[in-house]
């Protein structure tokens, strides 16, 4: 299944390079790190906020995607003050509907529809990350700093390392699998 146009010609624009991953349904970044065998570190968690401005900066209250790796959790606080907000939230699920967007498929790209973005500086301690794709069967593969080029978003350290750690079995069986699929391939 190809990806949504939108986003495909969002990257072309762009030129920017990428790889699109298909996988089994997931609706979690732990649960997509699970399935591809990969690290926390390497899947960026996409959140959607909402910021509220003072009034001193005459800025409107808006929507906010937030990029962090999913070995992270999001510290509003910190947030709060690399947007010099006076107040940020969690958006819930019918404000993502809205802006259609499905609940648990946000991509990155917030500038796909006009929305702010920032991104931890934590992600790109990584060469190449897993992004959404908005779908919950395929993720992108691309580099952490193409992220970067294609959004221009505020940098800041806005995570906190997760205490959260993949299962080592699973990690086993995933590498497992992958070493079958590749010796039924040359076949």
């Amino acid at each position: 299944m190809p990806i949504a146009k939108k986003l495909h010609s969002h990257l072309s624009h762009h030129k920017v390079s990428f790889e699109v991953v298909e996988h089994k349904k997931v609706f979690t970044a732990y649960d997509l790190a699970q399935t591809l065998g990969a690290s926390l570190d390497q899947i960026a968690k996409s959140l959607l906020v909402r910021v509220e401005f003072p009034a001193v900066q005459k800025k409107k209250p808006g929507y906010y995607v937030v990029v962090l790796p999913a070995s992270y959790r999001l510290d509003l606080l910190k947030l709060m003050k690399a947007l010099k907000a006076a107040a940020v939230k969690l958006a819930p699920e019918k404000v993502m509907k809205k802006l259609d967007i499905e609940p648990g498929a946000l991509t990155p790209f917030g500038s796909m529809r006009g929305l702010g973005v920032v991104v931890d500086k934590g992600l790109l301690k990584m060469k190449d990350v897993f992004v959404g794709a908005e779908s919950f069967t395929e993720s992108l593969r691309m580099k952490a700093k193409d992220l970067v080029k294609v959004e221009q978003p505020t940098l800041a350290s806005i995570g906190k390392k997760s205490a959260l750690k993949l299962q080592k079995k699973m990690k086993k069986i995933v590498k497992k699998i992958k070493k079958l699929v590749k010796k039924s391939k040359k076949r």
